[in-house]
């Protein structure tokens, strides 16, 4: 959570916003602004100066630009499973100008792109701010294609009315992905990361996941950082341009790789709904079998092989930063209790991963956050969760195996453990891109190849009150303090062997800086 200075009044003077909930900062700016429209389910904004998207003084309308189509070209192409990812996918990208009848083309090769479906637009309007912006429109535009078949390449392109993605020089924007197997695989890849931003360190981890060939990737919020401060009020500084260079950046491995987000405290831009998640949810379709799919777009869950995945709003329990504290009423917590007994019930489910942005367990700049503590620990514990992955702080942590918050085995670099009899290892993965965070003083890398074991680590975690309570903890077992990002390999069962969970660490570099394995049974 990047803290810079406080920025000019947007309406609401910064220390009355810090004693207001999010809805309630909503329903002040917005009978301030009776002559905007009040976005809750958003969709896009203007591109700026990079992209040549439109700066007016009102909400733009789709079906009334005046740029002909031949001349928008689509940009920021990202991929996200729907809820079945064995049938489902949905398409995602941006245009600079608003276009008619977008649509995808799908089929099996580039030159049978038969399939059409149509698209839809979803314009988002960013209010200008004296002296810092003007006002900005953008369009992004996604389409819903179901009835795929499993473990099926499919060729895509995306267009819309003037621009043909199978006609001539435009069939090199066509990319490919593909579904997940009908039955599971006897090993797949998947990676994660949190905290990325637009910066050549964020590129270049990219870069690195793509190497890997992952089935889909996770990223555990903190996403594109237009919103540089990150308390989730009207005051925070923000640029929403800041997401033309992001979905541009990321197209590279996105456009094949789904990319499957949560929400962190930089994502909540509280220009566009009361919770300020109406810019998340112009930017992204992702599965829509949570609790609350429309108030809530970052808490979903799909299963991809023998692997069931569960990703969370931290926002809704976060005692750090509370703009969002409690705006589910305690619907997602009981939504997860219900899903993680459900997957835990699945036959075809071995192993439970849940991602989240707030830290459960870290003894870095943020430290842990006790509302996820209180929460969300218990249950995991309750269902034997394998994984959990966070962001939050920008360095790489991993923990021992944790029951109840105290040590149930010790997992240093190269073991295993079994959730089973063990505990869950909790990871903090937030070196994505983002500028690093270090260790408390005199607390010492420990990571593979350079081991620097500690038996006691001062640090702390937040308390309802916003205040942080001193710990001494024993948990810390792998500190990195470079970018990296995580690589995961899920193997199925087989007679005389266990079903087991790989999980690597690599560094910018491609260097392996952590490694330990999770088997049951």
């Amino acid at each position: 959570m990047d803290s810079p200075p406080d920025t000019p009044d947007v309406g609401i003077p910064p220390l009355q916003a810090r004693r207001m909930s999010m809805a309630e900062q909503y329903e002040y700016l917005r009978a301030r602004f009776t002559r905007r429209r009040a976005l809750v389910t958003a969709g896009a904004l203007a591109g700026g100066l990079l992209t040549g998207c439109s700066s007016s003084t009102g909400t733009a309308n789709p079906a009334t630009s005046r740029v002909p189509g031949s001349a928008v070209t689509p940009f920021g192409r990202h991929l996200a499973f729907g809820a079945d990812p064995k049938t489902q996918m949905r398409v995602s990208w941006q245009v600079p100008f608003a276009v008619r009848k977008p649509y995808v083309r799908i089929g099996p090769t580039p030159g049978d792109l038969g399939r059409r479906v149509e698209a839809e637009v979803r314009p988002l309007h960013t209010p200008g701010v004296t002296g810092v912006r003007l006002d900005l429109d953008q369009y992004y535009v996604h389409a819903a294609l179901d009835g795929l078949r499993p473990g099926t390449t499919y060729c895509y392109g995306v267009g819309h009315e003037g621009f043909d993605p199978a006609s001539g020089a435009h069939r090199r924007t066509l990319g490919t992905f593909r579904t997940a197997p009908a039955t599971g695989p006897a090993s797949f890849v998947f990676t994660a990361f949190g905290d990325q931003g637009v910066t050549p360190d964020a590129l270049a981890n990219d870069k690195g996941i793509l190497g890997r060939n992952p089935a889909f990737h996770l990223h555990a919020g903190d996403i594109c950082y237009a919103d540089v401060t990150g308390h989730g009020e009207k005051s925070d500084s923000y640029d929403p341009t800041a997401w033309d260079l992001f979905l541009k950046q990321t197209e590279t491995v996105a456009r094949s790789v789904p990319w499957m987000v949560t929400t962190g405290n930089h994502d909540m831009e509280a220009w566009y709904s009361p919770n300020g998640y109406g810019g998340q949810s112009a930017r992204w379709s992702l599965p829509d079998n949570g609790f609350d799919a429309r108030n809530t777009p970052g808490a979903y869950s799909f299963t991809y092989g023998n692997v069931g995945v569960v990703a969370l709003d931290a926002n809704d329990v976060s005692y750090e930063i509370p703009a969002n504290l409690g705006h589910t009423d305690g619907r997602q917590t009981a939504w997860l209790d219900r899903r993680l007994a459900e997957l835990r019930a699945s036959d075809a489910v071995d192993f439970v991963v849940v991602f989240f942005h707030h830290c459960a367990y870290s003894t870095s700049t943020h430290g842990s956050d006790g509302g996820v503590r209180d929460a969300w620990v218990p249950l995991f514990d309750k269902h034997q969760v394998d994984l959990v992955i966070n962001g939050h702080n920008h360095v790489y942590e991993r923990s021992d195996a944790l029951r109840g918050g105290r040590v149930g085995r010790r997992v240093p670099v190269g073991a295993s453990t079994d959730p089973t009899r063990d505990g869950t290892v909790y990871v903090t993965a937030g070196g994505a891109g983002q500028s690093l965070y270090g260790f408390p003083y005199g607390v010492k890398d420990s990571f593979e190849g350079k081991v620097a074991d500690r038996e006691s680590v001062e640090t702390y975690h937040w308390t309802k009150s916003r205040e942080r309570h001193e710990d001494t903890v024993e948990w810390s077992r792998v500190r990195y303090t470079g970018y990296s990002y995580l690589s995961v390999e899920a193997r199925a069962g087989v007679p005389g062997t266990a079903p087991r969970l790989t999980v690597s660490a690599l560094a910018q570099s491609g260097e392996r800086i952590d490694h330990f394995e999770v088997r049951r049974g």
